[in-house]
C-alpha cells in the first residue's frame, strides 16, 4: 500500500497548490502527495509592506487552516506570503512560506529577494498591489496566478511558482532531519 500525505495549502491560487505539492513531491518522491487548497485569513495586509508582516502573514494562514481542520484531514498545513519591503540595496520582493504539521511543529522560511523598480515600489508605498501594478506595466492579466512579478521581471527563468517551490523545499529541512534541529 502506498502512503499518502495530506496538503492543506492555504490558498487557492493555483500557482501556490501546485508550488506545494511540487516541494513535497521533490521530497518525498516515493509517496502519493494529496493537495487540497483553502481560503485563509492572514490576518496582515494585501500587500505586506515589510519582512516581518510577510513572516506573520505566512504563519498566521497555516494557523488558521489548522485550526478549521476539526478532523484531523491532513498531515501538513502549507502557505506562501508574498510581501515586499526596502532593503540596503533598495526594494525587493520576496515570499515566506510555512509549513505546520499534524503535531503543530512551526517551520518557516524564506525565498530570496527579487528586486524591485523604484516606480513600482512607489507604487505599492501607495496602497497598491504588486500583481495589479505589474499588470499595469506590463500589460499582462492576472499575473498572480501565473509567473509573478519574478516572472516578468526575470523573463521567466524564475517564476513565482519556482521560487515557492524552493522555499518550500529548504523549509523542509528541520521535518526531513529532526533530530539535527533540537
Amino acid at each position: 500500500m502506498t502512503k499518502e500525505i495530506y496538503l492543506c495549502v492555504a490558498s487557492t491560487n493555483p500557482v501556490k497548490v501546485s508550488a506545494a505539492k511540487n516541494a513535497f513531491l521533490a521530497v518525498f518522491p516515493d509517496l502519493v502527495i494529496q493537495c487540497e487548497g483553502m481560503e485563509a485569513l492572514s490576518g496582515v495586509a494585501n500587500q505586506p509592506m515589510t519582512e516581518s508582516e510577510t513572516r506573520l502573514g505566512a504563519e498566521n494562514r497555516v494557523r488558521y487552516c489548522s485550526n478549521l481542520d476539526s478532523e484531523n484531514r491532513f498531515d501538513y498545513f502549507v502557505s506562501m506570503e508574498g510581501g515586499v519591503d526596502k532593503f540596503e540595496e533598495g526594494a525587493a520582493t520576496f515570499a515566506y512560506v510555512s509549513i505546520l504539521t499534524k503535531n503543530m511543529s512551526l517551520t518557516t522560511g524564506r525565498s530570496a529577494n527579487l528586486p524591485l523598480p523604484s516606480k513600482v515600489f512607489k507604487r505599492l508605498e501607495n496602497n497598491e498591489e504588486l500583481g495589479h501594478v505589474m499588470d499595469d506595466i506590463f500589460n499582462t492579466s492576472n499575473i498572480r496566478q501565473k509567473g509573478g512579478a519574478i516572472g516578468l521581471l526575470t523573463n521567466n527563468v524564475a517564476t513565482r511558482e519556482s521560487i515557492y517551490t524552493q522555499a518550500l523545499v529548504l523549509a523542509l529541512a528541520p521535518i526531513l532531519h529532526a533530530e539535527h534541529y533540537l
